[in-house]
C-alpha cells in the first residue's frame, strides 16, 4: 500500500503544473491501473525514435506486475520468491531494454550489471527453496556458447581480417 496525501494522477498534474517533467513511464500511475494505456505523447522526434524502448518496458513492467501478484500460500519464504523472482525478471528485462536502446555507456554497464547480479539471485531463491534451476542457456546479453562439435571452428583464424583485408597464411611446409 502506498502512503500518499494526493492520488497518484492529482501528483502527477501537480509535478506537471509546476514544471517538473512527468514521464510517459508514469502512464499507469496517472490512472492507478497496470493495464493503463500509455498517454498520448507529443509527435517530438525524440519521443518518437523512444516508443520502441517505452513499448519494451511497458511489456516488461505489466508481465512483472502481473507475475508478483501471488495468492499467499501460507508459507512466506515461498510467498517471498514467488513474488522477487517475477521482479528481479522485470529488472532484468528493463536492463535489456536499456542494451537495446540506450547509449549512454555507465548505464549500460549498470544494466548488464544488472542481468548477471539479478539472475544470480533468481536462482539463489530457486535454490534456497529447493527449486530446480533452468537449464543452462547464454546469458540474454551473450552469444550462445558453440557446440562443443565444433572446437576447430571456434580456433580456425584463417578467415580473421584486419581493416578488411584478409591476413596471409603461413606458408606450407614440406
Amino acid at each position: 500500500m502506498s502512503v500518499s496525501f494526493l492520488p497518484r494522477a492529482s501528483a502527477l498534474a501537480l509535478a506537471a503544473a509546476l514544471g517538473f517533467a512527468v514521464s510517459p513511464l508514469c502512464s499507469r500511475a496517472q490512472t492507478g491501473h497496470a493495464d493503463a494505456k500509455a498517454a498520448p505523447v507529443p509527435a517530438d522526434a525524440a519521443i518518437a525514435a523512444e516508443a520502441p524502448f517505452i513499448a519494451e518496458n511497458n511489456a516488461a513492467m505489466d508481465k512483472m506486475m502481473a507475475g508478483m501478484d501471488v495468492k499467499p500460500t501460507g508459507d512466506v519464504d515461498v510467498d517471498f520468491a514467488a513474488m522477487m523472482i517475477p521482479h528481479h525478471q522485470g529488472a532484468i528485462d528493463m536492463a535489456l531494454a536499456e542494451l537495446r536502446y540506450g547509449t549512454n555507456e555507465q548505464l549500460r554497464r549498470i544494466a548488464q550489471e544488472i542481468v548477471v547480479e539479478q539472475q544470480q539471485e533468481i536462482n539463489a531463491m530457486r535454490l534456497a527453496l529447493g527449486q530446480p534451476l533452468p537449464t543452462q542457456t547464454a546469458a540474454p546479453t551473450q552469444m550462445a556458447p558453440a557446440p562443443a562439435s565444433a572446437p576447430a571452428a571456434m580456433h580456425n583464424h584463417s578467415s580473421m581480417s584486419k581493416d578488411g583485408m584478409t591476413m596471409p597464411r603461413p606458408a606450407a611446409t614440406k
